[in-house]
């Protein structure tokens, strides 16, 4: 009875070591899939920064940590401004970070006509507004039976990840280059692991993007092409002051994770909350994402040089492939996505034009049939006061 009493009062050491040694060893493994904390500190008070995706997963946590470091931040979401959630989420970021310098403006990344309108009217201000970071953290992670086409008639993913952000930033490079050159000015594109196992086959792609338009009334397109924006290009006597960076946050625990681990379906949906634990454990949560793009954010070095740094755990390695460097590769990739811009954007405004011209027929149509009903509606009218 007493060794029973004494087992009650004092647990057994080996179960309490156990539970102890275990409960120490998942801390850990949470500690280093959690990643790097970034411990850059820069000051934002004046900074303008432009922020997409900023609204859910990486980005919305992008979004708060500089509006509490009191930064100007303007999201770029598909929402327009006035749609309720929007307006109640940026009144509740403001309420938290004590900042009301929160705004949002409407640009779908899956329409280019809507990254253009955008573009334009903010380099059409006049003085130039002030711009100090572009962080492109919109993105979509499809599953490949759920992979479609936009409005425009390309590649949701190769739209949304990579085409839109080129558009954009082709359009704002006036703005970018126009920034005094004392003034520190970051383009931080956020990307994934998966690219180093990516297949870079432009011909692939356009030859996907032909099928595509004849499945859809192929039509003649002219090969007139611009010339190429950079980014940097300034005055030699002016040093230029936009520098690129690009990040990978590590996996995360988005919504974009999450729907393409679940493949888009309620089967996977329910294996994914069976194993949830397991993701929980592996997987950064979107605050921890965050840290390398708030390092490449604030990080004072990168405020010097030419840009084209790698960041990964909130510090600067080698770019896993090399073609990332080739600028054989690049121009071509430039050419390409310019090129394929300018067909989308000519298709598109047809469309819009037709689409317009249907709109008026029918508007005029519609004024044809109530004047014609007045019309007889007033001629009965005076037949029935002449009757009488």
């Amino acid at each position: 009875m007493a060794s029973q009493r004494a087992s009650r009062q004092f647990p057994m050491p080996g179960k309490s070591s156990k539970s102890h040694h275990g409960f120490l060893l998942l801390s850990a493994l949470k500690y280093y899939f959690g990643g790097a904390r970034n411990t850059s500190e820069r000051l934002l008070a004046s900074k303008v920064v432009m922020v997409t995706g900023g609204t859910s997963g990486i980005g919305a946590s992008v979004v708060r940590e500089l509006a509490a470091r009191q930064a100007q931040v303007i999201i770029l979401t598909q929402q327009s401004p006035s749609d309720l959630f929007l307006v109640e989420y940026i009144d509740d970021l403001r309420r938290q970070t004590k900042n009301n310098l929160i705004y949002a403006e409407q640009v779908d990344l899956a329409s280019l006509h809507s990254v253009r309108e955008f573009a334009t009217k903010w380099i059409d201000n006049v003085p130039p507004r002030r711009l100090d970071a572009v962080i492109l953290c919109g993105g979509l992670a499809v599953p490949a039976a759920a992979r479609g086409q936009t409005q425009d008639g390309i590649d949701d993913e190769w739209q949304v990840n990579y085409l839109a952000n080129f558009h954009l930033l082709s359009i704002l490079s006036p703005a970018l280059r126009v920034q005094p050159a004392h003034r520190d000015v970051r383009v931080i594109f956020p990307t994934c692991s998966s690219y180093i196992g990516a297949k870079f086959d432009l011909e692939t792609v356009k030859r996907d993007q032909d099928d595509s338009k004849n499945k859809n009334k192929n039509k003649n397109k002219k090969d007139d092409q611009g010339p190429a924006a950079r980014l940097s290009v300034r005055p030699k006597v002016y040093p230029p002051c936009t520098r690129v960076l690009i990040v990978d946050p590590g996996l995360t625990r988005t919504p974009g994770t999450r729907r393409w681990l679940t493949g888009g379906s309620l089967w996977g949906l329910l294996l994914y909350l069976l194993t949830w634990p397991f993701w929980w454990l592996v997987l950064k949560s979107p605050d921890q994402g965050a840290q390398s793009i708030l390092y490449a954010a604030m990080e004072e070095k990168y405020a010097r040089g030419t840009g084209g740094w790698f960041i990964k755990e909130c510090r600067e390695v080698d770019c896993a492939r090399k073609d990332v460097q080739d600028e054989d590769v690049g121009r071509r990739l430039w050419e390409f996505s310019e090129k394929q811009i300018e067909e989308a954007e000519k298709e598109g405004a047809l469309k819009r034009a037709q689409a317009k011209k249907v709109r008026k027929d029918e508007e005029e149509k519609k004024v044809r049939k109530e004047t014609a009903s007045q019309k007889a509606q007033s001629a009965g009218s005076r037949r029935s006061r002449k009757n009488k």
